[in-house]
């Protein structure tokens, strides 16, 4: 396990900061910057441009004058908006920081932002603005740029996942690999000798890592196995499940990614008249309640993630205030048999 200090949070912009840079004084700046007369227009540009090459913006100013905390943690989510009310992961993962938060006054700042060069941007204007003293970074992607982006802002960061190599970021992760690789070896036990996997978003590391421990352990066993990556909603869940089970040689087991993903490939099997699990077996990644719900109630991967929550904002709050963080792993998921599963002959 590799052992990370983020850097110190830096100096936020200030005018003085782009006087010096442009070799003008902090009148002139403001001047410029707040649109008056009495400055030249390739001076005004030339400042301006400073201003947006040094991430300066507005309120910092006025708000550099005060060293007081902004008592906030940001977490923003570049995915559909209606992320929040479908999945229950991040509604517990939230209601988990949030209590940990709201018992030392510090408020949780949530933004839904349609892609990452917006999320960026957002970071940005949070730490020039003093909005938050420190952020939750999740769906960390391969060569992700938030990285290095997030590092040289100098923006007090913790990821929500497995640790990057050569990171400075600390990060808070649960096992992916070697749970699925469970998963596979408990239907193997059971007798599927073909097993299809409904994923996530491929982009993501921790749905490149479940799939490939999918991939791995399927081949292991000699299982006949598919992958058909989703976006996360019960839509395109269903609209997988539904072209895996008109396949001449459909699977006998299905592993989805998401609670929601999973109980939208139930509806399709009983709409279809399949028998669950006589028919098919179903699994669900991240237990809730609504996989204890329905009919029948869904085998499925049980993490404590209001726990997760808890112990990413204690996190969180220590690297604000400066204290040295490493990695740390939390406790691995653990597989619910329910009526969803059963042996297959």
């Amino acid at each position: 396990m590799m052992t990370n200090k983020q850097s110190a949070p830096k100096k936020r912009v200030t005018i003085a900061d782009i006087a010096k840079a442009v070799g003008i004084s902090k009148g002139a700046v403001s001047y410029a910057l707040n649109d008056k007369p009495g400055i030249s227009p390739r001076t005004r540009q030339k400042v301006i441009d400073t201003a947006n090459q040094l991430g300066w913006y507005p309120n910092s100013a006025a708000r550099a004058l005060s060293a007081a905390k902004a008592n906030a943690c940001g977490l923003v989510l570049a995915r559909p908006a209606n992320t929040l009310a479908y999945e229950p992961f991040f509604m517990q993962l939230i209601a988990g920081i949030e209590s940990e938060l709201s018992a030392r006054s510090v408020a949780l700042a949530i933004q839904v932002v349609p892609d990452i060069e917006t999320e960026m941007q957002t970071y940005r204007r949070w730490w020039a603005e003093r909005r938050v003293d420190g952020v939750f970074l999740v769906d960390s992607r391969e060569q992700d740029p938030r990285i290095n982006f997030l590092t040289d802002l100098g923006l007090p960061t913790l990821l929500l996942g497995a640790p990057l190599p050569n990171h400075e970021i600390p990060a808070l992760w649960h096992e992916e690999y070697g749970v699925i690789v469970e998963v596979v070896r408990y239907l193997h036990a059971l007798g599927h000798k073909q097993i299809a996997r409904v994923a996530g978003m491929s982009g993501f590391i921790h749905t490149a890592t479940r799939t490939k421990g999918f991939l791995d352990a399927t081949k292991e066993l000699k299982i006949k196995s598919s992958v058909t990556n989703t976006d996360f909603m019960a839509e395109s869940g269903a609209q997988a499940t539904r072209k895996l089970l008109t396949d001449p040689s459909p699977p006998s087991a299905i592993i989805y990614d998401s609670d929601i993903l999973a109980v939208a490939g139930l509806g399709v099997a009983h709409e279809m008249g399949l028998r669950v699990p006589n028919d098919l077996s179903i699994i669900a990644w991240d237990d809730s309640t609504f996989c204890q719900v329905v009919h029948p109630p869904l085998t499925a991967i049980n993490r404590d993630i209001m726990a997760y929550g808890v112990t990413a904002s204690c996190k969180l709050l220590d690297i604000i205030d400066g204290k040295s963080q490493t990695d740390e792993e939390s406790p691995p998921g653990t597989l619910i048999p329910r009526a969803s599963t059963s042996r297959h002959s």
